[in-house]
């Protein structure tokens, strides 16, 4: 079984405000295999860092299943909630952790991990590209 690292990161400018996520998967070797940015439309920060997810996941769906699934992320709201460490009490986030544990029963396992921003820094810049306007935003694969 490959193990797959992924990078994930949401922001929105004004929260809420013009937001955009994006991830990068990486394999055991430190290696890029796999990456996206996506404009999403007006949204709070933690909905981005929630679609983020939720848009690396389908990716795992439909490329890397059977892969063991770490997630890096510089959200510890949005960690700790997916752990299942905080409740979530605004119904939007629910929502979206709804269809985050729905891809979690067709992947299985998935390891959560919060990193300091510093540490998640080519994410981040794939998200502030696209916010900037100097990515498309629609990039599937990088």
């Amino acid at each position: 079984m490959s193990k797959i690292k992924i990078f994930t990161d949401g922001a929105a400018r004004g929260n809420p405000g013009p937001a955009a996520c994006g991830a990068i998967f990486y394999d055991e070797r430190g290696e890029i295999l796999d990456g996206f940015s996506k404009k999403l439309g007006n949204a709070t920060n933690n909905q981005a860092e929630y679609w983020a997810i939720i848009c690396a996941l389908e990716i795992v769906e439909k490329k890397y299943l059977g892969s063991e699934i770490e997630i890096y992320m510089d959200s510890q709201l949005a960690c700790e909630q997916l752990r299942g460490n905080y409740k979530i009490k605004n119904e939007g986030l629910g929502k979206l952790l709804i269809k985050v544990k729905n891809l979690e029963t067709k992947i299985g396992k998935i390891i959560y991990n919060y990193i300091p921003r510093e540490k998640n820094k080519n994410a981040d810049r794939l998200v502030n590209g696209v916010l900037d306007g100097k990515i498309n935003g629609t990039i599937e694969t990088i």
